[in-house]
């Protein structure tokens, strides 16, 4: 089994091992909630989607959406899920998020457990991407996964550390909080931001 966290053969075999505990099986709620106060039309993006819970949400939301995640095994799961009155708002691709070239394409993006599970070295490198592929203005609707315990993924930060990333790529914070709707086991290790794309 590939040890990488940048391989997708990583991921793929943890799909297949069934470790895959950041799958919640659904949407998360605090990610729920929020897109109930969103409303499209407009296009969207969710990076590392996994089995596509976001992707579907944000299409119940109205938006037509992009899902991408580099492993091919969510990708085939995903689209297995995806119900035909959705199937039509969504496309499912197979890429490395870090050879997007969209750039100014959406109107939001949506991030749940891929920022965490990315080598932490690369994580400007995320925030560059996610900038990069929202159009000024465009809204970025994520949880970033803030526990200090050791190794992972997924890997550890702080509330400090992800505003920061946020602002030295280009995004001004509108709103964060500590969702108290978090699913149990992650009550207090989730930190919710919502951020504006800033022109460059």
């Amino acid at each position: 089994m590939a040890d990488d966290v940048s391989d997708p053969k990583f991921w793929d075999a943890a799909y297949d091992e069934k470790r895959d505990g950041w799958d919640l099986g659904d949407v998360a709620p605090p990610i729920a909630r929020v897109l109930g106060e969103m409303r499209g039309p407009g296009r969207a993006i969710v990076l590392g989607c996994g089995r596509g819970h976001e992707v579907r949400a944000v299409a119940r939301a109205g938006f037509d959406v992009v899902g991408v995640d580099f492993a091919a095994q969510p990708i085939e799961d995903a689209a297995k899920l995806t119900p035909a009155d959705l199937a039509e708002h969504v496309t499912w691709r197979r890429a490395d998020i870090f050879a997007l070239e969209e750039e100014g394409a959406f109107d939001l993006l949506v991030e749940h457990t891929s920022y965490c599970a990315i080598d932490p070295k690369r994580r400007d490198e995320w925030m560059h991407v996610a900038r990069k592929v929202l159009k000024p203005g465009g809204t970025l609707l994520g949880i970033f996964y803030a526990h200090d315990r050791p190794g992972g993924p997924p890997y550890a930060t702080t509330r400090d550390d992800a505003k920061a990333a946020l602002e030295r790529a280009g995004f001004e914070i509108e709103r964060s909080e500590t969702p108290a709707d978090s699913i149990e086991r992650r009550r207090g290790d989730e930190f919710l931001v919502i951020a504006k794309a800033l022109p460059a």
